[in-house]
C-alpha cells in the first residue's frame, strides 16, 4: 500500500503513464514560475552555472548545495531540498491527477452504461472529485513562494507564524510532501475498494464489478468523520514538526519529548490511521488490546487524550505540556499559577478551528480507543468492512445462459 502498487498498476494497465508524467512536469514549471525558481527575462550575458555551497551566516542550510544558472533567457534557482520537494510533489500530484482523470473521463463516457446503477455511479462520482481536492491540497502554496495565502493557512494548521515559515522554508517542504503522500495513500485505498465498481467497463480492473449498494446516514457519518480525522491528524502531527522550527529538538527538554511523541504523534498517529484504514487498526488492536504492549500503548494514549482535553498543572504547563483547559484559561486572562497558557492564536476562526479539531476532537477519539478500542473502530470500520469483503459475483457461464434460457 505505502508503494502505490494499485495507483501506478492501474496507470499503467490504463496506458495513462504519459498522462502523469505530462501533469507532473506541468505542475513542476508551474511551482517554479510562482515561487521564483524559474525567472524568464531578456539578460545580455551568456550562459554560466554556479555551485552555492553556503552563505557567510550560516543559515538555511537546507538549501544548500544549490544550483544557480543564468542564461540570455532567465535564470534557475535549485535550492537543495525544495528542488527536492518540488520533484516529489509533483510526481505525487502527477499521480493522483492522472488517476482522477481518467477516472472521471470514464464516468462521463460509461454513464449511459451506468445509468441502471445510480448507487455505484454516485459513490465513484463522489470519489472522483475527493481524490482531486486531496492531492492537490499540497499545491496551496509553492516550493519557495513568500509572498501567498497558502503560507498563512500552513501556518495557521500547524500552529506556527507566517514570518516563522518564511525564514524556516523548509517546513513548507515537509508540509506538502506529507499531505499529497497521505492523500496518494488515501487514493490508493479508494482504488483498492471501490475499484471493482468500474469493472464492467474499465479496462484497468480485472475484477468483476460488486453489485451497487445505497449509501446509508452511517457510511456518510463514517466517511465524514474518517475524512476529518485525516486531515485533524496530519496537521497536528505536523505542528510539532513546526516547533523544532525555533526548539532545538536535541536540546530540548522531557517535557517537550513528551508533548511531541505522546500529545502529538500518538494522538495523531491514532486518527491518521483511523482515517486511513480503520479494519486494519481494528484487527491489530483486537490483537493487542488485552497485552501487556497493548495496556501500556493504551495508557499513553489515555494519558495524551487527557493531557490534551482538559488540563494540566502549571509546572507541567510552564514545561511545556498543556492542553485544551490551559489554553482556554490564557485566553480568559487567567494567571499562570493557574496552568493558563497563551494561545497559539487570538480569537477567531483559527483559534476555534484548532481547539474543536486539533484538540477536542482528536483528543476524544484518541480517549475513546483508549477506553474502548474495539468497540470504536468497529463502529467506524464497518462500511469499509461492507465494502471490502463483499465478494464479487461470479461471471455465468454462456453454456448455462443458453440452459435457463431453453428452461424458460
Amino acid at each position: 500500500m505505502l508503494s502505490l502498487r494499485g495507483v501506478r498498476s492501474y496507470l499503467r494497465r490504463s496506458h495513462a503513464t504519459g498522462l502523469a508524467v505530462f501533469i507532473a512536469v506541468a505542475y513542476a514549471l508551474a511551482s517554479m514560475l510562482l515561487g521564483g525558481m524559474l525567472v524568464l527575462a531578456q539578460y545580455s550575458g551568456g550562459y554560466s552555472i554556479l555551485i552555492l555551497w553556503g552563505n557567510r551566516l550560516g543559515l538555511q542550510n537546507w538549501n544548500y548545495p544549490g544550483l544557480l544558472i543564468e542564461a540570455p533567457w532567465g535564470f534557475v534557482d535549485l535550492p537543495f531540498f525544495a528542488t527536492l520537494s518540488m520533484v516529489l510533489v509533483s510526481a505525487g500530484v502527477g499521480l493522483g491527477m492522472a488517476v482522477a482523470v481518467v477516472l472521471g473521463y470514464r464516468l462521463l463516457r460509461d454513464r449511459k452504461a451506468t445509468a441502471g446503477r445510480p448507487a455505484a455511479a454516485g459513490t465513484i462520482a463522489g470519489l472522483t472529485p475527493a481524490m482531486i481536492a486531496l492531492v492537490t491540497l499540497g499545491a496551496c502554496c509553492s516550493t519557495t513562494a513568500a509572498a501567498t495565502a497558502g503560507v498563512g493557512l500552513v501556518a495557521a494548521a500547524t500552529g506556527s507564524s507566517t514570518s516563522n515559515l518564511l525564514l524556516n522554508n523548509w517546513l513548507l517542504g515537509v508540509f506538502q510532501i506529507v499531505v499529497v503522500y497521505v492523500a496518494l495513500i488515501a487514493q490508493e485505498l479508494l482504488l483498492r475498494v471501490y475499484g471493482t465498481l468500474f469493472a464492467g467497463n474499465d479496462p484497468g480492473f480485472s475484477d468483476h464489478p460488486a453489485p451497487a449498494r445505497p449509501v446509508d446516514l452511517h457510511a456518510v457519518a463514517t466517511t465524514a468523520l474518517r475524512v476529518t480525522l485525516l486531515a485533524a491528524g496530519v496537521t497536528w502531527a505536523l505542528a510539532a514538526v513546526a516547533d523544532w522550527t525555533t526548539v532545538d529538538p536535541f536540546a530540548a527538554s522531557a517535557a517537550l519529548w513528551f508533548n511531541w511523541v505522546v500529545e502529538h504523534f500518538l494522538v495523531s498517529g491514532i486518527a491518521i490511521l483511523a482515517g486511513l484504514t480503520p479494519r486494519t487498526l481494528e484487527r491489530w488492536s483486537a490483537g493487542i488490546a488485552g497485552t501487556s504492549a497493548g495496556r501500556a500503548v493504551r495508557g499513553a494514549l489515555f494519558v495524551g487524550a487527557w493531557t490534551l482535553a482538559v488540563w494540566v498543572p502549571a509546572p507541567l504547563a510552564a514545561a511545556g505540556i498543556e492542553g485544551f483547559g490551559n489554553e482556554l484559561l490564557g485566553a480568559l486572562g487567567a494567571p499562570a499559577a493557574y496552568g493558563a497558557v497563551a494561545p497559539a492564536f487570538p480569537w477567531g476562526g483559527a483559534l476555534l478551528l484548532r481547539w474543536g479539531f486539533q484538540y477536542m476532537l482528536l483528543a476524544g477519539f484518541a480517549g475513546a480507543v483508549a477506553l474502548a478500542p474495539v468497540r470504536s473502530l468497529t463502529w467506524l470500520a464497518r462500511t469499509e468492512s461492507r465494502s471490502s469483503d463483499q465478494p464479487s459475483p461470479e461471471p455465468v457461464p454462456s453454456s448455462a445462459t443458453a440452459s435457463l434460457s431453453n428452461a424458460r
